[in-house]
This record gives C-alpha cells, structure tokens and sequence, in this order.
C-alpha cells in the first residue's frame, strides 16, 4: 500500500475529471453523484493516510523522469496538513458549487477543471522534490485559468489574462530556481536541505539569491505585496471559485511553498543562519498592514473579502519567518483555520449575491433578518478573522504574539494588534448593518435583485457548507487542545521539525 494510496488519492481526482468532461452536458445527476463520490473517497484516503502515518507507516512513491531527475510523491505531516485541508474544504465547496452553478450553463467545462484542481493542490500537497511540486503548480495555473474566465464577460476574460499572466511569470522563475539548485546539489529531496548546508560559505550568495527568487515565484499565488495584484481582479469569478482561490488551493498553494521552500529545501536553521528570515517578516508585515488597509477601502463585498485574504495569508509567511516552534505553530495552524474561516465568508457572499443580488456593502442593511443563518455563519468567520474567541482565528494571533516574543521581536505584536484593529474596522460595520440596520421593504424585489422566498433562506446545498465550515471554526477554536485539532496537528509537525534529529 506503500506507493498505492498516495496515487489513488491523485487519481481519484485525476480520472474524476476525466470522466466528467466526457459526460453529456445534461447528465446533472451523474455528474452530481460523481463529484461527491469523488470529494468523499479523497477525503477518507486522506484520512487513512494520516492514521498510517502515525502508525509509523512510509507513502511513497517514485520514478526516474531523466537521469538525476526523478517524480516523487511521499507523504508526510506538512503535506498531510495541506492535503487534509483541501479534501475537507473541496467537499464543502463540491456541494456549493453545485447548488450554485444548478442554472448556469457549461457546467461540464467548470466540474472537469473543478476536479483537475484538486488534483493538483493534492500533488502539490504529496510532492516529494521541487521538480514534482513544480508540474502540480503549474497544472494548477491552467485549470484554475478557465475557472476565473468561467462566465465569459469581457471583465472575467480580463482577469483570467491577468491571472495567467502573474502566474505564468511566477512558474518561470519557479522552473529557473529549481534548475539552479538541481546544478548546485542534484535532485534534492524535501527533508535533504543538509545538502544546501554543506556546500559552503562560497555557495552562500548563490542559494540566497536562489531562495529569493523561489519566494518571488511562490509569492505570486500566496498574494505577497507587491505580487498581490491578480487577486481582486480574480473576485469577478464565481462565488466557489472565490473560495477555490481564496481558502482552498490557489492562495494556499503559495503559502504552503514557502513553507516548503524553508523547511525542507533550505532548512529553517540554514535559512537563519543566511539571514533571508528577516526578510520574510518584514514582507510578511508590509502584507499585513497593506492587505487591511485596502480592505477597508473596499465599498464592495467580495474585493473587501479579497483584499482580507492578502493580509491574512501573510501571517503564515510572518510565523515561519519567526523562526521558533511557537511562530510555525501558528503559521501551520492557520493554514488550516483562515480556510475555514475564509471559505465560510464566500460562501455567505455568494449566498447574499445568489438570493438577494447583493454585491454592495451598502446594500446589507437588515440582510441579517432576511437570511439568518448565513448571516450567523458570515458573523462567525468575521469575528474569527478580528480574532475574538472563541473563534479559532483567536488561537492563530495568541500564538503568533507567542512566537514574536520567543523569537525576540515584540515589534510583531504591534503590527498583529494594528491588524487587528483594521480587521474590526472593515468587519464590525458589515455586522452592524447586518443585524443593527433596517433593511428596506418586506417582500419580493426589496433587495437588488430578490428570489422569492423559500422554506430556507436559500437552497440547502448554498447554506449548509457555510453552517458545516461555521460550525468548524468554532469548534477549532473551542476544542483546540484535543488530539486531532488543527493546532495539535500543527503543533504534531513542529515538534518533528525542530526537536527530530
């Protein structure tokens, strides 16, 4: 079962798509049924290989693409993190999307790309080496390019150009980073970056160089400043695809390279001791700060959203720059806890979007009463992303405060607070207008564009992935010193990074 799991968790995506693009486009049901079987059957192989792997079980997989170049697929707990992470949300966003898209057209086209993502955030997630990484990023970019472009306008074809072309970029200079280690050291493996230690302070300048590079790359999708720019534009796509981009693959992608990039290429002591840490926090707080300031600026739901994601994200780029157990902690686990909370908060727009036709920020006055239970939901990913407990988003901040003192920058602590205090600014008025505000008339057609009312305030299949992701939030935070939390999980990985030989 060594090499059998990790390529059946990859092909249980890989064949889905196949499959579904050769499906009629009418055949609802069976697509339907397919898509969930597939989310389901990833998520438990998933969960096996988690089991097997604290059991002291190997997933690997491996073989010789050229001489010196092999594609290898091992299974350990940082990718299992991300793995776990987009098998539990994918099956969430599965559901979304198909109460979502119930009406639209060329859904065919958008479930088979739909599929071939998850695939790649998987093989992104079980690489093994730069190169393996390198196909499943790239593959990445092209199925998510259609998915952007997915309603045909001329604004949704404009910022699917503009993604192609960030992204694009970023595989260049991701595939001459990877070139340029493999001359230097051969085909390394994750977990080898003793390797790049050895070969000297006359190599130190060259791997510096390197690694800033492969940060540039892999800052394009983690929506860096000043690489960030892709990602408003991005908000014209569909609401699952939002999410996709947002709390699922795309953005999560990024993160989780450099997370790779610093813990088992280089290594977090080597990349220390080359002094590239410190540029990481200050980019990471730059983000910060930069990323609320302009979400306060948005008078639109989703680019308000968006701009949220690109300071959000930059706190797993801060805690890995920490460099100290407490701050990857806190990166690890928030990894997993803003794709809660964020793909809980899409959810809820595009529900506002689907039901009433609300886009505006101005125009959820009394929405609260109208659409209760998204409402709940909306307010409990916001007040988990100001950070407020019990809402995990809380356990994320304490720990970052936690690791910014043991790495001796207490200077962090202001900017987490300064962000915090942006994030009530842009969040809380969105809440007052919710619950606080009188919307207007009763009745259908008293929002921009109302449905008629239903036995719910929406269609189940919109409503119940943001009660379950909701919920989940919640209890991550609540729950967060039992065994399989996010944050033990996280904590689970740590300890093997710095206290393992």
């Amino acid at each position: 079962m060594t090499a059998v799991l990790p390529l059946a968790t990859l092909a249980s995506s890989l064949l889905t798509a196949a499959v579904i693009f050769m499906l009629p486009e009418q055949a609802l049901r069976t697509r339907t049924a397919l898509n969930l079987a597939a989310a389901l059957v990833k998520l438990v192989l998933v969960i096996w290989m988690a089991w097997g792997l604290i059991a002291g079980e190997v997933y690997a997989v491996e073989f010789a693409v050229v001489e010196g170049l092999s594609f290898v697929l091992r299974v350990d707990a940082l990718g299992l993190t991300f793995a776990g992470l987009s098998s539990l949300l994918w099956l969430f966003t599965t559901i979304y999307a198909i109460g979502y898209l119930e009406d639209s057209p060329n859904r065919r086209r958008f479930f088979g790309f739909f599929s071939l993502c998850v695939a790649s955030t998987l093989g992104i997630s079980l690489a093994g080496n730069l190169f393996t990484l390198l196909i499943f990023y790239e593959l990445l970019t092209l199925s998510t390019y259609p998915l952007v472009a997915h309603r045909g306008t001329p604004q949704a074809l404009a910022a699917a150009t503009v993604y192609l072309r960030y992204t694009l970029s970023a595989g260049l200079l991701l595939m001459i980073g990877m070139v340029a280690l493999q001359v230097l050291a051969g085909d390394l493996r994750f977990g080898q970056q003793e390797i790049l230690a050895e070969l000297g302070p006359a190599a130190h300048p060259w791997l510096i160089g390197l690694f800033w590079l492969l940060i540039l790359g892999f800052g394009v999708k983690a929506a860096l400043v000043p690489l960030h720019g892709w990602l408003p534009r991005a908000m014209v796509a569909p609401a699952p695809v939002s999410a996709l981009l947002h709390a699922v693959a795309v953005v999560k992608a990024g993160a989780f390279g450099i997370v790779r990039l610093v813990y088992d290429v280089y290594g977090i002591g080597f990349s220390a001791a080359l002094g590239v840490l410190e540029g990481l926090v200050v980019i990471a707080c730059i983000t910060i700060l930069y990323g609320s300031l302009r979400a306060l600026a948005q008078q639109e739901l989703k680019p308000r959203l968006a701009y949220s994601t690109v300071s959000q994200v930059a706190y797993i780029v801060l805690g890995i720059g920490l460099f100290g157990p407490l701050g990857t902690i806190a990166a690890l686990a928030h990894l997993l806890h803003q794709g809660l909370m964020k793909v809980t908060l899409f959810f809820c727009a595009g529900n506002y979007a689907e039901e009433l036709g609300i886009h505006r920020i101005d125009e959820l006055d009394g929405v609260g009463r109208r659409m209760p239970l998204s409402s709940l939901a909306f307010t409990i990913g916001a007040l988990g992303m100001i950070g407020l407990p019990p809402v995990v988003g809380f356990i994320s901040k304490w720990m970052l405060g936690m690791g910014a003192v043991q790495a001796g920058k207490p200077w962090v602590i202001a900017v987490l607070v300064a962000s915090t205090l942006l994030n009530a600014a842009y969040f809380l008025p969105i809440l007052n207008r919710l619950w606080f505000r009188r919307g207007p008339a009763h009745g259908v057609g008293a929002w921009p564009a109302e449905r008629a009312p239903s036995r719910l305030e929406t269609s189940a299949w919109l409503l119940l992935p943001a009660l379950a992701t909701a919920l989940l939030s919640l209890l991550a935070g609540m729950l967060a010193g039992l065994p399989f939390s996010p944050l033990q999980w996280a904590t689970r990985v740590v300890q093997q990074t710095y206290l393992m030989p």
